[in-house]
């Protein structure tokens, strides 16, 4: 079977992660519930015209998928694969108000053809003229993680040389406003808000979208190899460690060759106790890192991730502000990330140095 690695990546996020080095600029907002996006400048990647009928997930997903194309100096690809949670809201909202206020009368479709799942793979699509294998995953918190599995799956089996992969979620008003009622989301007199010694449940919210592009050949741009993926449904908590060292083993690997852990905090202190176990027992000894108190929490925040691991492992260095704690390795050539959403969900996913 063939090796995957990435080539290429290209993120919008809270953070400014484009036209940057490695979160030399990111600031850790601690008094905004739902973290607001870095916005680019959509004219340098998407035309005028195009702009006006895109929602920002659309958009943000155009402009990602740009970057990385841009760093593999590729200008099509064999595949291209998203994933997301809650696909284009903005637009969803937008039709579900016009039913309502014409009394399901005189509707135009534009929005409801601009809201389904598949909406950013279709325009990524479009603007590249590809004809290729397009598949969306809508998989919950996993949605990206089987986008990457399937990519990984078609480059093994010698189905594409390149794919283009990526997680993609967007924020909108009133979703927002129901994801606040429910408790889902920390409420504001909260702040200021705190993930790793967070004493309330609910989180701090995001949006992003991120974007990989996977070959078969290492290239001069190349980030590192994805080893493996693991997705599971249901893990009870006693029964985790016992999973990742199997993970661990299924690769040849034990828990002293991780050189670092990138874990999905996101300030639950019911859920984060998957972190904790982890971060106080098996990984104890290991550098460990966090990332969603810089981007918030989403469906594909864990997208993010990838890209946070991708990073130090080519640039060798782990920034102050994503450490978990203050212990370092003279190199990092194996990392290890495992996410999980409000208890169920869970991912692993291992990354090298090639």
């Amino acid at each position: 079977m063939k090796k995957t690695y990435i080539n290429g990546v290209g993120c919008i996020s809270a953070q400014k992660t484009f036209d940057t080095f490695f979160l030399e600029e990111a600031v850790w907002n601690k008094t905004a519930s739902i973290l607001p996006l870095k916005i680019p400048i959509y004219k340098d990647f998407i035309s005028p015209v195009a702009i006006r009928r895109m929602a920002k997930g659309v958009k943000n997903g155009v402009v990602a998928s740009t970057l990385a194309l841009r760093e593999a100096k590729l200008e099509t690809i064999d595949a291209i694969i998203t994933g997301t949670g809650m696909g284009c809201m903005e637009d969803s909202e937008k039709f579900l108000k016009a039913i309502l206020d014409n009394d399901e009368q005189f509707l135009t479709p534009t929005s409801f053809i601009q809201s389904t799942h598949n909406t950013v793979g279709a325009q990524i699509a479009l603007g590249l003229q590809c004809n290729s294998y397009n598949l969306t995953y809508v998989n919950g918190s996993v949605s990206f993680e089987s986008a990457l599995l399937d990519a990984k799956m078609k480059i093994e089996e010698d189905e594409a040389s390149s794919v283009l992969v990526g997680g993609i979620d967007e924020t909108s008003e009133y979703t927002m406003s129901l994801l606040k009622l429910i408790e889902f989301i920390k409420p504001e007199n909260e702040s200021p808000f705190s993930v790793l010694n967070a004493t309330s449940m609910g989180v701090v919210y995001g949006e992003g979208a991120t974007f990989f592009i996977l070959e078969s050949k290492i290239q001069d741009t190349t980030y590192a190899e994805i080893l493996d993926i693991k997705i599971l449904n249901k893990l009870e908590i006693d029964d985790l460690e016992t999973n990742i060292i199997d993970f661990l083993k299924s690769n040849a690997l034990q828990i002293h060759d991780i050189d670092a852990v990138i874990l999905g905090y996101n300030g639950d202190v019911e859920t984060d106790r998957y972190y904790k176990i982890l971060s106080e027992n098996c990984f104890a000894k290991t550098p460990q890192v966090y990332y969603k108190h810089l981007t918030g929490e989403y469906n594909t925040a864990s997208a993010f991730g990838l890209w946070t691991g991708a990073k130090i492992i080519k640039t060798q260095q782990v920034p102050e502000i994503i450490k978990v704690n203050a212990i370092e390795k003279a190199a990092y050539k194996k990392i290890l990330l495992y996410n999980q959403y409000k208890g169920t969900d869970h991912s692993f996913t291992l990354i090298s140095k090639c």
